[in-house]
Formats: structure tokens, sequence, C-alpha cells
């Protein structure tokens, strides 16, 4: 069992278990009255029986994962259009849909296709957003979630995260001891890659700014060191081996720096600068407390961290270029693990609320604090590269699962994995294309 305790949230940079199987997502709170859309099946013009992914599935559960939206089923509707002409607006507003997509998936060679869609506002009668993407059978997922994304925003005006990406380490009980993974899935659960796999724990996962590389602490040779590892070529680099502790990995806004907790053998924690190229380190904190889980600020000017040094678990943060760290959080016992979102609006973090640890957000200015979870050991929260949404660890009965959450608390959702424990979620940030 998880205990929330200063001490073992340091232990847990070190040592922290977990496992592995393809997320299965399920609504667990929506925000009330979803809104109903229509996303018809979409056109396939092709030499082959069928297109290689059905469009209109990805993106009708993509949108049913939101919160937001409820996509009427196929036999409801009246009417499956693929071209804007064709479609009749008053059959829709019998249905009490607001918003139709159609589409066609054209194959334009033997491994090269055309996406088209649309998407109609019902009550207004007009095109809202119509766009055409070149796919490939590989890519034909990714084409689905971007267009999913671009539905997403304009109908909320908040970008989307579906063609993002999700790490997180899992552990696998097996008859020879635990093997860990490291893993890489696509929002949805789909697409899961195991990126490293170990013997000896794995843990704090970090995306690089650019979402091609991972920065993690693995423990082989029985010592803890930071590695930062290539996605795409499987390529990586050990940064940090010093003696003693190497553990919370976090990159900078521009890829070149590591916000690590290093310590020597007498266990004391600081937060450090490492510059990845040069392997040089620059120390920010000297005091004789614990000081762990570094966090950059979006404009790189400051690192948010969790210390003890006012005689409980409290988030301070401390300039780039050095000073007096300055305490942030004021309410509760127990705050830790903190998190910037990505528009630097808002700081996630761990709560102890009543006993239970949770996942609570707070507004940067106005200094209130929003409790999110409802779980009784919830943490390592992550956002989502919009901001809108939370990923985090939680426990179901005896496993670890992950949950998301959105800003507000209004949308939850579980990602569960079977039978086995998952761990230390962290969300990527938007692809660049």
């Amino acid at each position: 069992m998880l205990r929330h305790t200063f001490k073992t949230l340091i232990i847990a940079i070190l040592l922290v278990g977990t496992a592995q199987a393809e997320l299965k997502i399920e609504i667990t709170q929506g925000a009330g009255s979803r809104t109903p859309v229509a996303v018809v099946p979409f056109a396939w013009v092709g030499t082959s029986p069928g297109m290689p992914l059905d469009i209109a599935e990805v993106i009708g559960a993509d949108l049913t994962r939101s919160g937001r939206f409820a996509p009427i089923p196929e036999g409801d509707m009246l009417q499956k259009p693929t071209a804007g002409a064709d479609l009749d607006f008053d059959d829709w507003s019998i249905l009490g849909v607001e918003a139709v997509v159609i589409g066609r998936v054209e194959q334009t060679g033997a491994n090269a296709y055309t996406v088209q869609f649309q998407l109609f506002d019902v009550f207004r009668r007009r095109q809202l957003v119509g766009y055409r993407m070149p796919a490939s059978r590989g890519t034909m997922r990714r084409v689905a979630h971007r267009t999913a994304d671009m539905i997403y925003e304009k109908l909320t005006g908040i970008k989307g995260v579906f063609g993002t990406k999700v790490a997180y380490v899992t552990v696998e009980e097996q008859r020879d001891g635990k093997l860990y993974k490291l893993v890489v899935a696509d929002q949805d659960g789909e697409n899961e890659h195991t990126i490293m796999e170990s013997a000896d724990p794995i843990m704090s996962p970090a995306w690089s700014p650019d979402s091609r590389r991972l920065a993690y602490v693995s423990f082989e040779g029985s010592k803890s060191s930071v590695f930062v590892q290539t996605l795409r070529t499987g390529n990586r680099q050990r940064v940090s081996s010093k003696p003693g502790i190497n553990g919370a990995p976090a990159f900078s806004p521009d890829g070149r720096k590591l916000v690590l907790t290093l310590g020597g053998i007498d266990g004391n924690l600081d937060i450090h600068i490492l510059d990845i190229s040069t392997k040089k380190t620059k120390r920010l904190t000297t005091h004789r407390a614990i000081d762990t889980e570094g966090s950059w600020s979006p404009d790189g000017r400051f690192i948010y961290f969790t210390s003890d040094r006012s005689g409980g678990p409290q988030i301070y943060r401390v300039a780039v270029d050095g000073g007096t760290p300055q305490r942030i959080t004021f309410e509760g016992s127990y705050n830790a693990r903190p998190r910037l979102s990505p528009d630097g609006t808002r700081l996630a973090m761990v709560h102890n609320d009543r006993g239970n640890f949770r996942i609570a957000i707070m507004n940067v200015e106005r200094r209130d604090l929003l409790i999110l979870s409802v779980g009784r050991q919830d943490e390592s929260p992550s956002f989502a590269p919009n901001s809108d949404t939370l990923i985090y660890a939680t426990r179901q009965g005896r496993n670890g699962v992950l949950e998301s959450v959105s800003a507000d608390g209004l949308i939850r959702q579980r990602l569960a994995s079977g039978q086995v424990d998952v761990r230390e979620p962290v969300w990527s940030p938007f692809p660049r294309f």
C-alpha cells in the first residue's frame, strides 16, 4: 500500500513499482448534459474491399471519451451523407443533433490515401471547418486523431489532445522477480510500445518538449542513474550517475537541460540543473532539508520543487539564476509533486485532504486551491498539453490504475489495464508535424 509520508515520497524517487497491459478507458464522470453530435460513416473510394481504418469510429470514440459529447448511434441516423451538398439539416434537427461530421477516404496509391472531413453546425446551417490530409496505413490513426482534435477545438474553443501520447511505468510479478517496463501509448491507450524493460526499477519518466525523447531513472547495477532515450531510434544516454541519488528528471522548455534531484550517500537531497550536452551541473538549493521533485515553469525562469524545510512537505520555487527559494503553498500540512500547467496559470500537486492524498490545482495568481481527485492515494499529476486535463495515478483494489480529470473537476476517466499495476503517468506535449 502506498503511504504518503514525506520519507516514503523520497524513497519513491528511488523505488516505484508498476506494470503493463493495454489501457482501457472508462468515463466515470461526465460534464452533465453532453452535446449530441453525429459522426457519419466516411465514404470509401479505393481498390481494396474497405478502408484500412474506420476513421469515423475513431473520431466518435475520441469525442465520447472527452466527456463533453454524445455521438448518436449509426442506427439512429436518418441519412448518411458523405458530401456537404447531400446534407439535410432538417433531418438532424429532428434528432436534436447540434453538429454533424461527414467525410471520405480516397485511395491514391498502393499505400497512399487522402482523408477529407467537414464539420457542420446544424442550428446555423453552415460549415464550421473542412480539411483534407494525406495518410498511409501507418499514419491513418494519427490522422483520425488529428481530425478529432480539429473538431473538438472548433466546438469547444479548447485545443484537442487526442493526438498526444502518455508514458507510464509498469511492473509485472514474475517467477524470478519483477519486470519493470517504461511504456508509451496513444492517449486512447492504443499503439502501446515498450520503450525500456528491466529487472531493476525504472521510474520518473519525463518528456522532452518535442516529444522525441524521454528522460527516466533506472537502477541498473543497483544504483540510480538518469538516462535520456530517443524514441525513434531507441538510443539512450546516461546523463547523470553521481554517487548517491540521481532522480526526478524534468526537461527545460528548450530541451537542453534537466532539473534533477541529486544527493550524496548522506542522503541530503538538493535541486540541481544539468546541461545535457556538457554534463555540467549547477546546484540551486543548499538547505539541509530534503529538496526534491523539481519542475520548470513554462517560461524557463523558475524551478518549482518540494521541500520539508518548513517542517512538512510544501512547494517552493527558486529562480534558475539562483536566489532564495520562495514558499508557494500554505493551505494544509502536505503539498508535494508540483507540476505547472503548460499555460503557466495553474499548479498541480498532491495535497493532504483530511488524511486522503489527492490531486489538487492552485491558481498561480489567486492562490486558491481546488481538489480534483476523489481517491485516498492519488499521486503523480501531469497536465495535458492543452492545460485543460490532468492524468494521475491512483489505486483500484490492489492494482495501480491511471485516471484523468478535467481541470474543473467535472469530467473523470479511468484508464485500467487488467491485473497489473500502472504508475507514474506523464502526458506528452503536442506533436510537431
